[in-house]
């Protein structure tokens, strides 16, 4: 199974929202279990927040999010000047603003950053899925019962396939 969402988006607060309930909507659908997608929604609204108040070029962003099998993959690409990751400093306890990277760290299970000083910056996050069981997603992903020789019967008795 794979779905594959892109979006792309005005550098505007009010797609934030707009991104995470269509991203919501595909895994609610496939019955990923609540905690994870409060984790991806999370990340998704970090690193999309992030484009908006930080990428000083460009005047829209893009979200590629691919739901494969059981992972989510989730790429966030700007056309600011990038940034380095690793110089970004550790924010104070209790601080308003600075805690997305370790928010986005802390809650996927892979994040990587990349700049491309002429073309932009690049978020990925992975978080694998975990679905309720018997859901839409936990029926497509379990190993096929039958193999392509092996199809039952129809009605009228001849094998489709």
């Amino acid at each position: 199974m794979e779905i594959n969402l892109d979006l792309q988006l005005p550098r505007d607060a009010a797609s934030v929202p707009v991104t995470r309930r269509i991203l919501t909507a595909a895994l609610d659908a496939l019955g990923v279990e609540d905690q994870i997608c409060g984790d991806i929604e999370m990340v998704l609204t970090e690193a999309c927040t992030n484009v908006i108040e930080h990428a000083a070029e460009g005047i829209d962003y893009t979200v590629r999010a691919a739901i494969q099998d059981r992972r989510c993959v989730i790429k966030v690409m700007d056309s600011g000047h990038g940034f380095d990751a690793d110089r970004v400093p550790v924010p104070e306890t209790g601080a308003e603003h600075g805690r997305g990277l370790m928010i986005m760290r802390a809650l996927a299970d892979d994040v990587r950053f990349d700049s491309f000083p002429e073309d932009g910056a690049l978020v990925a996050l992975e978080k694998r899925l975990e679905y309720g069981k018997n859901s839409l997603g936990d029926r497509l992903t379990e190993p096929q019962l039958f193999g392509p020789d092996d199809m039952p019967d129809w009605p009228d008795g001849e094998a489709q396939g």
